[in-house]
């Protein structure tokens, strides 16, 4: 093959590609000229696959999992539309790490906020150490504003995802605090913690002397959901506990177990605990 021959088949190729690759005209909406949000569609009824042989198998498939599951592609690559539905979804779960709850939202459900020695975002990503402590002055505040000895200590931390608290916390703190009255069980003053880790609610076990403290926190996101919260809780802890003592409620959002659903739940569960007294590997629920 000469350069020649060569050069026109090249220019063919690109040319195939381009037109593959060009936006559908659906894609802009002309009435207002802003582009269509390609991430309204959930993706369990995106389905791409041309010409399958089970469509109604691959169908009820996706309906059970929010992995991407039918995209096809073109050549070894992704398609145009696929490409860009995996980089939005992966930009909500950078916002879900990198944003703040608000403080607005905060005031609304009566939480007072204290701060790990993190200084800033960055920081919370490199030194997972530092959200798990207090200084002096919040370890202060903590105790000052809080009840001593409660029976059960509740407090919510950003964690890896603000985003999840704003979507589930309005549901989830008070299906369990009622969930606590209806059982008799008294409960301390819930608050706030920012650039909180796990590890965190063991320095509150320490400074408040509870009995049982549940964490409530932003899961790590993934390309499924920037909302997932989980629910950490430690029957008498302290610094250092092995994390196999904790008791753990995870996956809460709305594609998960719904915010309410999990907050009975988890007072169901403190009940036994508190019982048995004893979370981790050796509660037997």
């Amino acid at each position: 093959m000469t350069d020649n021959e060569l050069k026109v088949l090249i220019e063919k190729v690109m040319k195939e590609m381009k037109k593959e690759d060009a936006p559908k005209a659906e894609s802009r909406d002309d009435s207002n000229g802003e582009i269509r949000d390609i991430t309204a569609k959930p993706i369990q009824d995106v389905f791409y696959v041309p010409n399958p042989k089970n469509r109604d198998q691959y169908l009820k498939l996706k309906k059970k999992t929010a992995a991407r599951v039918g995209i096809w592609r073109t050549g070894p690559r992704n398609t145009t539309e696929t490409l860009l539905r995996f980089r939005a979804d992966h930009a909500v779960a950078q916002d879900a790490v990198f944003s703040y709850v608000d403080e607005d939202f905060l005031k609304e459900m009566d939480l007072f906020t204290v701060q790990t020695k993190v200084t800033d975002k960055d920081e919370y990503i490199t030194r997972p150490d530092l959200g798990r402590q207090f200084d002096e002055e919040n370890t202060k505040m903590i105790k000052e504003k809080c009840k001593a000895k409660p029976r059960v200590q509740i407090f919510v931390a950003d964690g890896l995802s603000s985003t999840a608290i704003e979507a589930n916390l309005k549901d989830i703190l008070p299906a369990i605090t009622s969930g606590l009255k209806g059982y008799g069980i008294d409960y301390g003053t819930p608050f706030f913690v920012k650039y909180g880790r796990v590890g965190s609610m063991d320095e509150v076990s320490q400074a408040l002397d509870a009995e049982l403290t549940i964490l409530l926190i932003g899961e790590r996101p993934g390309l499924a959901t920037g909302e997932s919260m989980s629910c950490y809780m430690t029957y008498k802890g302290y610094p250092g506990i092995p994390e196999a003592k904790r008791t753990v409620v995870s996956n809460i959002h709305k594609d998960g177990t719904p915010a309410a659903e999990a907050g009975a739940h988890i007072a169901s569960v403190i009940k036994v605990i508190l019982e048995k007294k004893m979370t981790g590997v050796g509660l037997n629920l």
